[in-house]
């Protein structure tokens, strides 16, 4: 793919020129041009670069790239998938920068990555990063540059400590970790000068990222995409999305929505609203409403997630009458039982109501998605949730389904954490492809050796980064981490220690030492209300 791909894209912010001695640096994506450009978190972040005149900023994805400067200070990655980790480390590899933070001289750039797999577990990639920035880029991305102008011209280690007092930036280089036996003993600064702990940034303001770009090369075409909500006032227990990201913040409508949406619309008609739950923003249907104007007729409209209980027939039509063929709701399981377990507040009879306003409203289809594994879950959950999907399918002729689901992997920050992998979801996926196949409904798991990888990468510590580059060696399916796993014996627990144990909740996590916006007794406490629930 040549350059061209940068002459297709229609700049929505004016880029700065740089000042003769501006920071060179090269901001990359670690997957193709089409992911890449898609991701709302990469778009704002170069944006952001690439408006100070005293930093000169270039892209790099695994399939193109801007001309780079030849010796850049600073090369960042944005990661919002965790199996990109080995593009990250075939794009250092091509950039002739050494993999390994201890193994780089005060020659080489200092290599910075963000994103949501780095801020809710950074450790697994730990030795592969000079620094992490943990949390919003709002204005953890300002302090960081401001910072690193102070101490641009000293040596590598006097950059690091520097860095080190910001909050939000951890230096992985700058801690020691402990072990007794599987066990973390101890997460400690290797001088008393280094913060004990980092606190993850949370922005507060009320105007939230919109596109910077928009492209016909993009994988979602065109599109134009706009923050209406971020994290999720639900607080499911497994969810990293309402947990990290706490508190739950909407855009102001009037001051900061309708503009962008307005400034956006000039180069495009897709319009692509986002969030975590969209339809909770106060203001959503006044929203809505905005958009029916004529003035909008010929928008395409598409909206992430909502929350079952806010699909209305008003919602359906607008999204119908704006191209719009279906909705996606998270249903998490159809066992009322389970529901509670993760504190998804979400009755039986609202789904079917959703489905029917759906269906009256004029759309074509109706995405539900779940999970199998849930801590607590039996085998007659799963036999609930093929029973309502076959009287939802019954209740909502024409009315196209489709059931996504995943294993439950445990996240950081989440109450959830301390839970393994249940080894029995294989089979209960299995046997849902069974029940609800035959009954139209289009089942869509995720697969099982794709949720173990994740699970190694969500809940690892720093052993594991050998780990990780013996996989990229061999190939990232489950094979090459079992391979790797057997080749590590003695040096990293097993993989069973990683995926399917059940930790103890007073043992020290390899993220213990990133506070998230909860503290651990809250955790706990939302623990112990779920297993109440077993």
């Amino acid at each position: 793919m040549s350059n061209s791909v940068f002459d297709s894209e229609h700049l929505l912010f004016t880029p700065a020129s740089p000042e003769r001695d501006a920071i060179p640096a090269i901001f990359a994506f670690p997957n193709t041009y089409t992911v890449g450009i898609t991701s709302l978190g990469y778009q704002v972040v170069w944006a952001t670069l690439a408006m100070r005149s005293d930093v000169d900023v270039y892209r790099l994805f695994t399939d193109v790239r801007e001309s780079l400067p030849r010796s850049p200070e600073l090369v960042g990655f944005s990661l919002s998938w965790e199996l990109d980790y080995i593009n990250i480390l075939n794009l250092l590899e091509s950039l002739e920068i050494p993999l390994r933070s201890s193994d780089r001289d005060d020659n080489a750039p200092l290599i910075f990555g963000g994103g949501p797999v780095l801020s809710a577990n950074p450790e697994p990639f730990a030795d592969f990063f000079d620094l992490i920035l943990v949390g919003d880029g709002e204005d953890l991305l300002g302090n960081f540059i401001t910072a690193y102008q102070q101490v641009r011209t000293t040596d590598r280690l006097t950059k690091l400590k520097h860095l080190a007092q910001i909050p939000g930036i951890y230096i992985p280089s700058l801690y020691r970790v402990e072990y007794d036996d599987d066990l973390i003993q101890s997460i400690i600064p290797i001088d008393s000068n280094i913060p004990a702990t980092i606190t993850k940034q949370t922005y507060r303001g009320n105007t939230l990222s919109v596109s910077s770009v928009v492209t016909e090369k993009a994988a979602w075409e065109s599109i134009f995409m706009v923050e209406v909500v971020r994290s999720c006032p639900e607080m499911c227990r497994f969810c990293l999305a309402s947990y990290l990201t706490l508190p739950f913040r909407v855009a102001n409508v009037e001051e900061s929505l309708i503009p962008a949406i307005d400034t956006g619309l000039q180069v495009t008609n897709r319009l692509g609203l986002l969030g975590a739950s969209v339809t909770q923003h106060p203001e959503f249907p006044a929203l809505l409403e905005h958009l029916t104007q004529p003035k909008y007729d010929d928008v395409r409209l598409s909206v992430s997630s909502v929350r079952t209980n806010t699909v209305t027939v008003r919602l359906a039509e607008i999204l119908a009458k704006r191209d719009s063929k279906s909705l996606t709701i998270a249903v998490e399981s159809g066992s009322e039982r389970i529901r509670k377990i993760v504190n998804k507040k979400l009755e039986t009879d609202e789904i079917f109501q959703a489905a029917a306003n759906a269906k009256a409203g004029g759309l074509k289809g109706l995405k539900l998605y779940g999970m199998a594994g849930v801590p607590g879950e039996e085998i007659g959950d799963i036999d609930e949730t093929v029973t309502m999907l076959r009287s939802l399918k019954k209740a909502v002729p024409g009315l196209r389904l489709t059931f996504g689901c995943s294993t439950f992997v445990p996240k950081a920050h989440t109450p959830f954490q301390w839970f393994g992998v249940n080894k029995e979801a294989d089979k209960r996926l299995k046997l849902l492809q069974k029940q609800l196949t035959p009954n139209g409904i289009d089942f869509r798991p995720e697969s099982y050796n794709w949720s173990v990888i994740q699970a190694i990468i969500s809940r690892g510590d720093r052993r594991l980064s050998y780990l990780l580059e013996l996989t990229r060696n061999y190939g990232d399916s489950i094979g090459s981490f079992r391979r790797a796993f057997k080749e590590l014996r003695g040096k990293v627990p097993d993989l069973d220690f990683y995926v399917h144990k059940t930790w103890d909740n007073s043992q020290i996590l390899p993220w213990s030492h990133i506070i998230g916006p909860l503290p651990q007794s809250t955790l706990i406490k939302h623990l112990e209300s779920a297993i109440a629930q077993f």
